[in-house]
């Protein structure tokens, strides 16, 4: 069995059809998908979402993207909402959390430091929880690290890698998972796939982020959970490994990485 560590399954992409393309996953042989938060309108969207669905759980959080939107006060929401949320055996992590240094709007001075302020304010509250984290590291691996070592939640997965060796060290030396999806299916990406295939395996987790990050067999149509297996087995070609085996293994990584999945099903 798989496991989609990121899936976006709420997204206005899927229309009436978040439910029916968990169905599909799992007809796939996906048994879990992780559906995180990007903003508090979307909190109780996601746990219904994430409830209304057999291999459903969930993650609360402010998405670096939605920031610039985002009050103060919403921490303050969010805090409530996660300890509202820890009797929720579908509840898993705090996330999508992080830093977005590759949208120019979001590199200007103010909502740099905008960014930093809610994403310390996000872990703050990981770590209180003892939650692990899902974090969007787009073009801010160092800062990210930087700011994870000060403040050190329970672990958690660094989404949609794309760094150097090094980084991923870091984060491997932090306790935390990467996730690869999508980007490793295309011949071009070359690090994303040296990467994939020489990593310790025990450090890797599959994703979609779906509807985005569409694999090289779609691209650029609608991406979706049901893609995991196949995105899988790419990575078990570029390690030179049975499928089955890599979805045992990254399965027991996602486990790993998101504790409180372990208590569901």
């Amino acid at each position: 069995m798989w496991i989609d560590t990121h899936c976006h399954l709420d997204a206005h992409e899927f229309g009436g059809e978040s439910a029916a393309q968990a169905a599909l996953a799992r007809q796939q042989g996906v048994s879990m998908i992780v559906i995180p938060a990007v903003e508090t309108a979307n909190f109780p969207v996601v746990a219904q979402l994430a409830a209304s669905v057999d291999n459903g759980c969930y993650a609360l959080g402010i998405h670096p993207i939605y920031v610039p939107h985002a009050e103060e006060d919403d921490l303050r929401v969010l805090r409530e909402q996660v300890a509202a949320a820890m009797a929720d055996r579908r509840f898993v992590a705090l996330g999508e959390i992080g830093l977005d240094f590759f949208i120019p709007m979001l590199t200007e001075p103010a909502m740099r430091e905008k960014q930093i302020f809610f994403f310390r304010e996000q872990l703050r509250i990981a770590r209180d929880f003892e939650l692990p984290v899902l974090m969007h590291v787009r073009r801010s691996q160092d800062v990210v690290l930087k700011h994870v070592r000060q403040i050190r939640p329970a672990g958690g997965i660094a989404h949609a890698f794309n760094g150097s060796f090094q980084q991923a060290q870091g984060y491997l030396d932090l306790g935390f998972k990467l996730g690869f999806g999508g980007a490793m299916t295309f011949t071009r990406a070359l690090q994303i796939r040296r990467l994939a295939a020489e990593l310790p395996l025990d450090g890797i987790v599959l994703e979609t982020d779906a509807p985005d990050i569409s694999p090289s067999w779609i691209h650029p149509g609608r991406n979706s959970p049901d893609q995991i297996p196949r995105i899988g087995a790419v990575l078990a070609e570029l390690r030179g490994m049975p499928p089955q085996d890599v979805a045992a293994a990254t399965s027991a990584n996602a486990r790993a990485a998101l504790p409180r999945m372990g208590a569901h099903g």
